[in-house]
């Protein structure tokens, strides 16, 4: 088993004579052995071996600002001052535009994917894997070339249909990515090394379930964010509202603890955050509804080569008159009240983003506890790494783009036309004169229109 800790196994990796010492080896690495509760608890990371120690990156005006607080105030305020300051930047990102939001999102799907990859990484660094982070950056490379592209044909087909080598892209863009996904299959292959087969197979499905929760779930974010900003903001804004006042409620108010895989989680908090989070979506929504700019969709006009938010809001952005229950008639002595319906959609996403979102969080603190790690990383003081902050918001994002299709997105003449352009000029005759054959049939052509044919 000592010969085993140093290369991977010093016999025959087929021998059943070496099996059970190498699976009681590879459940020890990855942490399943034995009860992991409360490894990591707490401030302190002495119990956290499995990967170096994260550092304390706090800036030193703020340590010496807080310096002589007990640790659990000092804990509160630098995660509060960090809270502030990433609000402040995320809100200077909305109002930078589209293109600056998805390259935001971008950035942080490569971040997370990175802090995953590294925890692989540290765990089984003494292996030596063969190309363990070449193919893993090389297969984020491939899915991100397969969803990006899927998101050009769909949103700018006009540009395609102007760029000659964009359409051959378009046309082959299936082709093509599963071309160089086969390239990385085969790479793997080839770099399967004796002793060492049941790690790389473990780092293989690492590396895709890494890709699964972060690489697709962001390509959500950014399908959401092309419905109307609207649909991007709401929801990452209910998560970290409920974040942070589930974590004011609980401590200033918490006693019972929630869940063993958060013991600092409690009901008090979550409770709290609840109700805090579902009255502030309600205002959000009603004060965001009044914006073009947030709830159009975001086309990109091929004549400005800039992405356009103008349009004629859908119903669910009209204010409505509503008549209020009986029971609420007797609360508040209204019979009647005025209300965008999205307000009542915002209800449905603060709902989830609190009773269910959380297990987003409580999902990452499994991983973490499987592995004897604080956080991620140590990239924000005080909150740890981007995935940490990242962990709801993934589930969120999931939960917003069904919602879209199953409750609120119709069809969408613009992305029909641009299919349409796309066709061969024959193609484009054809369904013109049974479109046009369709409509003097069921009389809805007008007249002036047929006699000039």
């Amino acid at each position: 088993m000592t010969e085993l800790r140093k290369r991977g196994g010093g016999g025959d990796p087929d021998s059943t004579d070496n099996t059970s010492d190498k699976e009681a080896d590879g459940e020890d690495r990855l942490g399943l052995s034995g009860d992991t509760e409360g490894d990591c608890e707490g401030d302190s990371k002495g119990d956290c071996q499995d990967v170096p120690p994260q550092t304390d990156n706090t800036p030193q005006c703020l340590n010496k600002a807080l310096e002589g607080l007990p640790p659990r105030w000092k804990n509160y305020w630098i995660r509060g001052v960090l809270s502030l300051a990433m609000i402040t930047g995320f809100f200077l990102i909305i109002y930078l535009g589209p293109i600056m939001l998805i390259l935001v999102v971008m950035s942080i799907q490569i971040k997370c994917f990175q802090e995953i990859i590294t925890i692989g990484y540290r765990v089984y660094h003494s292996y030596e894997l063969p190309w363990f982070r070449t193919l893993s950056w090389y297969f984020l490379v491939c899915v991100n070339y397969f969803f990006y592209g899927e998101t050009v044909a769909d949103y700018f087909g006009a540009l395609v249909q102007r760029e000659e080598p964009l359409q051959f892209l378009v046309r082959y863009h299936r082709f093509i990515s599963f071309a160089m996904y086969l390239g990385g299959f085969c790479m793997f292959v080839l770099s399967l090394v004796k002793k060492q087969y049941r790690l790389q197979f473990y780092m293989f499905a690492w590396t895709h379930v890494t890709l699964l929760i972060v690489v697709t779930q962001s390509h959500l974010v950014i399908q959401n964010l092309f419905e109307g900003m609207i649909w991007f903001i709401v929801p990452i804004s209910i998560v970290i509202c409920n974040d942070i006042m589930a974590y004011l409620f609980g401590f200033f108010f918490g006693r019972t603890p929630l869940i063993k895989l958060s013991p600092k989680k409690t009901w008090e908090g979550f409770i709290g955050g609840f109700f805090a989070t579902v009255v502030f979506g309600f205002l959000l929504s009603y004060l965001l509804a009044q914006f073009q700019y947030f709830v159009c969709p975001v086309e990109y006009n091929s004549e400005t080569n800039r992405f356009a938010v103008d349009c004629q809001p859908s119903d669910i952005f009209v204010i409505q008159e509503y008549t209020l229950p009986v029971v609420l008639q007797n609360i508040l002595g209204w019979e009647t009240v005025q209300l965008y319906p999205y307000q009542i959609h915002s209800v449905a996403l603060s709902s989830f983003g609190s009773l269910i979102g959380p297990f987003g969080g409580f999902f990452a603190s499994g991983f973490k506890r499987a592995f004897k790690i604080k956080d991620f990383a140590d990239t924000i003081p005080g909150h740890g790494g981007i995935m940490d902050r990242f962990d709801c918001q993934y589930l969120m994002a999931t939960f917003t783009h069904v919602y879209i299709g199953s409750f609120i997105r119709g069809p969408n003449p613009s992305k029909v036309l641009q299919q349409l352009l796309v066709l061969q000029p024959a193609q484009q005759l054809t369904i013109f004169n049974t479109l046009r054959s369709h409509l003097r049939d069921s009389g809805m052509l007008p007249p002036a229109v047929l006699e000039t044919q």
